[in-house]
């Protein structure tokens, strides 16, 4: 009788060991996020506009399905915003193939939680032409703290993720709610975006001062277009260091002088990606006369050779903008002045 006492406690303890293990199986996954980015999207009253726009767009699909991805999420407000920059009245009234290229601008196609967040470049999903082998714009990521930039912020065409509404879990993502609308980036806007570019910004941006007027290649570069594209190899604040101190070639250069340095650093051939690039090829740039850079590869690296015979080499290849390419260098090109 004992032991049919035992067996029959035994056989209860296993069933209610069971019976919990299931419970808490079924609790576990009624805690996994089961509703997709369009889900949360159109039930957050915040996102209704961001809802619309991706039905309109005809991203519904690509967002409710598999695959994982981060949205930076811009809010109502964030919409109405952007709509006041626009002939538009309502976000229905957006071309459907520019809204979905700017939502596209707004996804990376990886699930990124806010704590795993680093500074630097990513690739959107957003496609810079309409060929197949386009390649994706280039999205410049700041983090301070908690405090996440995106693209330079809101004066410059990024924004900033709204701390409390980022890591809003779904079952293919992330979304991170962002307080602006994010503009496709130019190749100013990108070298804006970028702390290593400053000295780069405020050389082009000088009205007056060492550096003189530059306004002219400020304006040239503004005029870039994504139909003509241009390739810029962009010298980082330790490179212009060295070039405008001490024996540095650019010590006392004129104005003039300056111009012809800022031209030099780009090329109108075209949107030259680092994987076009090859060994010994000589690239036209815009100075006038034309002078040309020649491309040395070796080693994995790539470098730039001058008029002085000096190499520069690329440390940050490929960021992708709307009507061209920048390549960071380390190092000012000196051109024949």
């Amino acid at each position: 009788m004992k032991k049919t006492l035992l067996k029959l406690s035994l056989l209860l303890f296993i069933a209610g060991t069971s019976l919990v293990s299931c419970s808490d199986d079924d609790n576990n996954n009624n805690t996994m996020p089961q509703n997709s980015i369009v889900d949360i999207a159109a039930s957050n009253s915040n996102f209704s506009i961001l809802a619309q726009a991706v039905e309109r767009a005809g991203l519904t699909a690509t967002l409710d399905g598999a695959g994982q991805f981060t949205v930076f999420a811009p809010t109502n407000a964030a919409f109405n915003a952007y709509l006041d920059t626009t002939p538009y009245d309502n976000i229905n009234e957006v071309p459907v193939a520019a809204l979905k290229n700017l939502l596209l601008n707004h996804v990376i196609g990886a699930e990124v939680m806010s704590s795993a967040v680093t500074t630097g470049y990513v690739n959107t999903m957003s496609p810079m032409g309409t060929m197949a082998n386009s390649p994706m714009i280039s999205m410049y990521i700041n983090k301070s703290g908690n405090t996440i930039t995106i693209n330079g912020g809101a004066a410059n065409g990024g924004t900033t993720v709204i701390n409390e509404s980022a890591d809003i879990d779904a079952s293919n993502g992330v979304i991170h709610a962002v307080n602006n609308v994010i503009a496709i980036p130019t190749i100013v806007n990108h070298v804006v975006a970028n702390p290593d570019f400053d000295t780069l910004q405020a050389v082009v941006t000088s009205t007056s001062g060492a550096f003189g007027d530059q306004s002219a290649v400020l304006n040239a570069l503004n005029s870039v277009t994504a139909s003509a594209p241009v390739t810029v190899f962009a010298p980082n604040n330790a490179a212009f260091t060295a070039a405008t101190t001490g024996s540095g070639f650019a010590v006392g250069a004129t104005p003039a002088q300056v111009t012809k340095v800022l031209q030099y650093h780009v090329s109108a051939a075209g949107n030259v990606r680092s994987t076009q690039l090859q060994n010994n090829q000589s690239i036209p740039t815009i100075t006038q006369p034309s002078q040309n850079l020649t491309v040395i590869l070796g080693g994995g690296n790539v470098d730039i050779r001058d008029s002085a015979n000096n190499l520069s080499r690329v440390f940050q290849a490929d960021v992708q903008a709307s009507n061209g390419v920048i390549h960071g260098v380390n190092r000012v090109l000196q051109p024949e002045l």
